[in-house]
């Protein structure tokens, strides 16, 4: 599985771990990333509400499901590797990890990402995807059956529009989240 992140930064912070005034200093920063063309996600007045919104029921199904969350929020990354993930920013890092690494009682996964997945964030009318693995956490257990079903997805045929998310593929990965430091501890000291 991989970790994405922004060049000149360290691996595996999160927008949710922040308080409010370094919070907007960080989402000014980002918004000044993608009016230079150096990032193209999109960080919206609503952005952080519906993040925190997403991960709040992320972690209540997962616990519900049996999970042993030990973080208050996720670290994220794509099953595999993701091309499209590459391309969110300019010159993006990567951290790669065996599946193997990751302990079963803190490690959950949607498909595809979790803002899709638990369709917290769309738009009433909006047409959106369903199947039975939307609106659900999926345990490490039963990832050889997502994959089985669902495959690896490949959005090669995408087209590259960044422009904005309503452009993006709907099911561009597998998302991973982990709810531990302990696997990524060096990462995080670094």
């Amino acid at each position: 599985m991989t970790h994405y992140y922004l060049p000149g930064r360290r691996p595996f912070l999160s927008l949710s771990d922040l308080g409010d005034a370094e919070l907007a200093a960080v989402l000014a920063d980002l918004g000044a990333l993608r009016r230079a063309g150096k990032q193209h996600r999109p960080f919206g007045s609503r952005y952080m509400e519906l993040r925190r919104r997403t991960e709040a029921r992320l972690r209540e199904l997962f616990v519900a499901a049996g999970g042993r969350p030990e973080r208050r929020w996720p670290h994220y990354f794509v099953l595999g590797d993701s091309p499209w993930y590459a391309g969110l920013a300019e010159n993006m890092q990567r951290i790669q990890l065996p599946l193997a690494a990751l302990p079963a009682g803190q490690t959950s996964i949607t498909y595809p990402d979790s803002f899709t997945a638990l369709e917290l964030g769309t738009e009433p009318g909006s047409e959106q995807p369903s199947g039975p693995w939307h609106g659900r956490v999926i345990l490490l257990g039963e990832l050889p059956g997502l994959v089985e079903q669902v495959g690896i997805p490949d959005p090669s045929g995408w087209g590259g529009r960044y422009q904005t998310w309503t452009t993006w593929p709907v099911h561009a990965y597998i998302e991973v989240q982990l709810w531990s430091d302990e696997p990524i501890k060096a990462y995080l000291r670094a």
